[in-house]
């Protein structure tokens, strides 16, 4: 098969898989398979680049980060320390659905600075979900507004969303210079999202008296139904953290660490099978696995690479215009192709072009557009990052599903404020006032 022909087949099977999974005609997850299936069986991808290549392949550090995690989850809801959080939200709160909103958007941007995005997720969302069973109120519009503090909160620092760690390790960007030039942003935008919310989702956040009073005569710490079990997981969940907070230094990938936690934590606990898988989401994975093998087949034939080098090219040398151009690019491509391969394909070009524009400050501004971009741009539509994914597989499991549209129509606003937001502050940080 021609290298044209390739190309075209690619983008013809990723735009009618995109358009299923949006218009939900059939289930998200044999979208993405049969896809993969095509590709697959036309020849565009060999299994050998579908499988193990880290260029075009399914990214398995991805996959099992996540079923490590899962099952670390599904341990943790077996000690009760779900209900004991989601009691402690809601008294906190003094039972008010829109403080709890806000509470736990916080807790989960503040958290998905220090982890990643999708542990933060999982860890959140049945503490969520906990809540607006107690309070009989539709979890939707709070695990919505829980992701999108993810992708928000998680730009802040270089482990805090995938792409963070691609463009680190291109542009040689330490730990620290990625908080100090990403955190102010962060922080800038977390707070107007804040204030965005009660518009956001307004008429959410009635809830019956009776059932606030129900709550706030609960003891939290009666909900611990195991505590030598949380004991041993609370240690083992530190010490997977603290791996992940460590990579830079130990070199010890997030899905080992994750993979190794699980490992000991099921021989720790002594829980059946049928405990610790329950919270593992396989439709997700079995998604996810699709969603790669597709775009590994735009990568191949190099679709993605030419939208990319038709942005850059499209620069005309002007430092400026590449930034706020490699910026609402990013923010639009990573909305539909998810961020990890967008920028993986990207990096690259963004490192060719700081050398070609020249000088510390402006070259360095290029990769704070790329990841302010891919991460922002995270939250355009359901697929757009892996916590959205990831959320939305935990929403359908616990039987209020999210629909694309739904999520997607409430994701575009939020990207549109925080790519506004960040336009100017890329601007006047390295153009007036660098």
């Amino acid at each position: 098969m021609g290298g044209a022909v390739s190309a075209g087949v690619s983008v013809a099977v990723f735009v009618v898989a995109y358009l299923l999974i949006a218009t939900e005609r059939i289930h998200k997850t044999k979208a993405a398979l049969a896809g993969a299936a095509v590709v697959l069986a036309l020849g565009v991808l060999g299994s050998s680049e579908a499988f193990f290549s880290q260029d075009t392949g399914i990214d398995w550090n991805v996959i099992l980060l996540l079923f490590g995690m899962m099952i670390i989850v599904g341990v943790l809801k077996q000690t009760g320390i779900f209900e004991y959080a989601a009691i402690w939200a809601v008294k906190r709160a003094k039972g008010s659905p829109l403080r709890i909103l806000l509470l736990l958007t916080v807790i989960t941007a503040a958290a998905s600075a220090l982890l990643d995005n999708v542990t933060t997720v999982l860890l959140i969302a049945p503490v969520t979900l906990l809540v607006c069973d107690r309070l009989d109120i539709r979890p939707a519009p709070f695990l919505i507004a829980e992701v999108l503090a993810s992708n928000i909160g998680g730009a802040a620092t270089l482990i805090g969303d995938p792409p963070n760690i691609i463009i680190a390790s291109r542009a040689g960007l330490s730990f620290n210079v990625f908080l100090v030039h990403m955190a102010p942003i962060v922080l800038v935008e977390l707070l107007a999202f804040m204030l965005l919310l009660p518009w956001l989702f307004r008429g959410s956040f009635t809830v019956e008296p009776v059932r606030v009073a129900e709550v706030m005569t609960l003891n939290e710490g009666e909900a611990i139904r195991d505590r030598v079990l949380l004991a041993k997981s609370a240690l083992v969940l530190a010490a997977v953290l603290a791996a992940f907070v460590s990579h830079s230094l130990t070199h010890v990938d997030p899905a080992v660490a994750a993979l190794l936690g699980a490992g000991v934590l099921v021989l720790a606990s002594e829980l059946s099978e049928s405990d610790y898988l329950a919270a593992v989401e396989w439709e997700t994975l079995l998604f996810f696995a699709g969603l790669f093998v597709m775009v590994g087949a735009l990568v191949k034939t190099g679709v993605v690479g030419t939208l990319a080098r038709l942005a850059a090219d499209a620069t005309d040398g002007s430092a400026l215009t590449a930034v706020m151009l490699i910026l609402g690019v990013s923010a639009l491509l990573s909305g539909i192709i998810d961020n990890i391969p967008y920028v993986a394909t990207m990096s690259p070009l963004v490192a060719d072009l700081s050398v070609d524009i020249g000088g510390d400050t402006h070259g360095q501004a290029l990769w704070w557009s790329l990841a302010m971009g891919a991460d922002f741009g995270g939250n355009l539509t359901a697929v757009g990052a892996s916590a959205n994914v990831v959320m939305l597989g935990i929403a359908a499991r616990s039987g209020s599903p999210i629909s694309f549209w739904e999520f997607t129509r409430k994701g575009a606003v939020v990207t549109a404020l925080t790519i506004a937001l960040a336009a100017p502050y890329l601007w006047l940080r390295y153009f007036v006032c660098g």
